[in-house]
């Protein structure tokens, strides 16, 4: 029943790609996605430190009730990430100190919530990675409904059961379980590029001919008149 159901994750990104995608910058990857995909602006780091990388264990929940993230808690395996559509909505907290107490002991290695942390204090003083939209003290409801891995989506960012989500300071991204391989050398591809714009800038050679030439073409004059 749509709304109301919990169903099996088919498939998961490997652990040796999660491995090889830890710590590179998202924004690299981003670019190297066409900068066509993001979690939003308003989902931020709510920890001290620590990169963010795993599988999605997805869950869709009703504004204001975690009952079926309790739930993806007690299914999740070592290593997932917990990532929570449930609306943007800001008016109840959907996750605090104790289920991050429980997420830690059971191996998830990071939570994703469309939604409202509490606890920010103990949270903020931690290494676990949870990132929300923002924070309240009032508590949850927890009578549903709700689904769980299914796809959903965060400000335009489709998130699938088993794609990896990553995230750092800059924010979060979700690279499709099939994208995975091809983007992890793009991306590497991508960071010698910029590690040699750096070494051209610390030697005064930094090629700035394509300035004038992107102002060419849409008409702007180069030069000051």
């Amino acid at each position: 029943m749509n709304g109301l159901q919990i169903l099996k994750r088919e498939r998961q990104v490997p652990t040796h790609l999660v491995e090889a995608f830890k710590g590179l910058p998202v924004a690299n990857i981003s670019d190297c996605m066409a900068r066509m995909t993001a979690g939003g602006p308003r989902l931020r780091p709510m920890h001290k430190s620590g990169y963010l990388a795993g599988p999605a264990l997805t869950v869709k929940a009703r504004p204001g009730d975690n009952l079926m993230i309790h739930k993806a808690l007690t299914m999740a395996q070592p290593g997932d990430v917990i990532v929570v559509d449930a609306g943007g909505d800001l008016t109840n907290s959907l996750f605090g100190e104790i289920m991050m107490a429980i997420a830690i002991k059971n191996g998830v290695v990071g939570v994703v919530l469309n939604g409202a942390v509490r606890d920010s204090e103990e949270i903020g003083e931690g290494h676990f990675p949870i990132y929300a939209a923002g924070v309240t003290h009032r508590g949850p409801y927890k009578d549903g409904p709700g689904e769980i891995n299914v796809p959903i989506a965060m400000d335009g960012m489709l998130i699938r059961p088993g794609d990896l989500v990553l995230g750092d300071t800059d924010g979060l991204l979700c690279v499709p379980y099939e994208d995975a391989e091809t983007l992890l050398a793009a991306t590497h591809k991508k960071m010698e590029q910029e590690k040699q714009m750096m070494a051209d800038i610390a030697a005064g050679r930094l090629d700035t001919a394509w300035i004038d030439a992107a102002l060419k073409r849409i008409g702007c004059n180069t030069e000051p008149r």
